[in-house]
């Protein structure tokens, strides 16, 4: 094999590493209205709705993209592309004053992987998608 060959046979093998990287990162796309919208609807809405009881405690509603972006009356919730500094996923883990995680009282904890597709969508920017 020639020198141009192997260089061209390298170049198109780089190709096809890159598109191969690059397709696999779409399909790990976290969307809201897919993925993040159903885990609020099931786990946060019965209190976050308008006139709910967290909303009125805290001013924190989750009917919309905008209103869950808005955060409470005390500041943001999600901050775009960082989960740790993102008060929503805090409270969600546990990693909060017991009598303030969420969801609130009795309701059954929310699972691990619909807080790992939370942390995801706030990690890719928390985008109205």
């Amino acid at each position: 094999m020639t020198g141009f060959n192997k260089t061209a046979g390298k170049l198109a093998m780089l190709c096809l590493l890159l598109l191969a990287v690059t397709s696999c990162d779409r399909e790990n796309v976290i969307s809201f209205s897919k993925d993040v919208r159903p885990v609020l609807d099931q786990n946060c809405m019965m209190c976050h709705q308008t006139g709910g009881e967290g909303e009125q405690a805290s001013g924190f509603g989750m009917e919309t993209y905008a209103a869950l972006m808005k955060g409470t009356r005390f500041g943001p919730m999600i901050i775009a592309g960082d989960v740790e500094g993102s008060n929503m996923v805090v409270l969600m883990e546990g990693r909060a004053d017991p009598s303030i995680s969420m969801p609130h009282g009795q309701q059954q904890s929310i699972s691990r992987q619909d807080i790992q597709t939370i942390r995801r969508w706030i990690e890719q920017g928390a985008k109205n998608n």
